[in-house]
């Protein structure tokens, strides 16, 4: 399977827009529908208003013990009642990138606590983060994370992106859009 994934919202797709929320910056394009893809669809034609892409890479705050952690709990996207989900590119500031890589892993962990934020709400929430800088410096945000939850879990998953916006990384990001979406038939 492809390590890129692509987003086309637009008016087909098996997720149903429910909201678009610009949390930061500027906004995308309204759309009704969002495709997910697997492979580089760049330069591909779609009928989309908007494309997002973005692949998975090495985690790169976490240490080995988080990691098993997270290995160990995190469920599996696609899970049958995991009928609702949410979109959320996010673009970080200059002056993050301009950080050295521990700066970022004491201010991700140690400040802002954000594996330990997003442990609380597992096995509840799956999320995948998907890196665009690794596609080059065309990419309008720096991560797509997608997130797969029941319905029940509708108010955890608010609940834990809350708290993730209190934090002090979150000081950081200069662009955030809050796509929230259903699964439908066809």
């Amino acid at each position: 399977m492809s390590r890129v994934a692509t987003f086309i919202g637009g008016t087909a797709g098996s997720w149903r827009v429910v909201s678009m929320e610009t949390i930061a910056g500027l906004p995308l394009g309204i759309v009704d529908r969002v495709a997910v893809l697997h492979g580089d669809r760049r330069g591909q034609p779609h009928d989309g208003k908007w494309l997002l892409q973005g692949m998975t890479s090495n985690e790169r705050y976490v240490v080995r013990e988080e990691k098993q952690i997270l290995v160990a709990r995190q469920p599996q996207l696609g899970r049958p009642q995991a009928t609702c989900a949410a979109l959320i590119p996010i673009r970080k500031s200059a002056a993050w990138w301009n950080l050295t890589q521990d700066a970022r892993r004491d201010i991700f962990e140690t400040h802002s606590h954000h594996i330990e934020i997003g442990l609380e709400f597992l096995p509840a929430i799956a999320r995948k983060l998907h890196h665009c800088r690794d596609l080059g410096e065309h990419e309008p945000f720096d991560f797509l994370t997608w997130f797969e939850y029941a319905p029940d879990h509708a108010e955890a998953f608010d609940r834990m992106v809350t708290k993730l916006r209190s934090t002090q990384e979150w000081t950081y990001v200069d662009r955030e859009v809050d796509i929230r979406l259903v699964r439908v038939d066809g």
